[in-house]
């Protein structure tokens, strides 16, 4: 997980976006405990209660809950509730770079151009890490 401290998005928020993602992506399966307080904050290097605060938010969206003596675990609609969430937000995302495209005067057919080079270069990136 990668936590920006210069960006505009609170640390806590990023760390319940990450968490998020991780879920959507099935490295955290229902019923697995996530990484205790301690363990995550020194993971990502914040103070424990920046963990806690993201932990809240997260059990508050119901994608995680308490269970006593295995700690947060991940609920068993987490996953998909994650990846509806990571769908709605590439579909905001989108609708904004489409939006600035459109208000540049960038073509329908540039923006399509511009989209699957786009893709092009992100997967060859990602099939690229380690």
């Amino acid at each position: 997980m990668n936590i920006d401290p210069g960006s505009h998005v609170p640390i806590y928020l990023q760390i319940a976006d990450g968490v998020r993602a991780a879920v959507a992506a099935g490295i955290y399966r229902p019923g697995e405990a996530l990484p205790s307080l301690r363990v995550m904050a020194v993971d990502v290097q914040v103070n424990p209660n920046t963990v806690q605060r993201a932990y809240d938010e997260l059990e508050r969206e119901g994608l995680i809950y308490a269970r006593r003596g295995r700690g947060l675990v991940v609920a068993d609609g987490g996953p998909d509730s994650a990846q509806t969430r990571a769908q709605d937000e590439v579909r905001r995302a989108l609708d904004d770079a489409l939006r600035a495209a459109w208000a540049a005067g960038v073509t329908r057919e540039q923006v399509q151009r511009l989209f699957e080079a786009a893709v092009q270069n992100t997967c060859q990136a990602e099939s690229q890490k380690p």
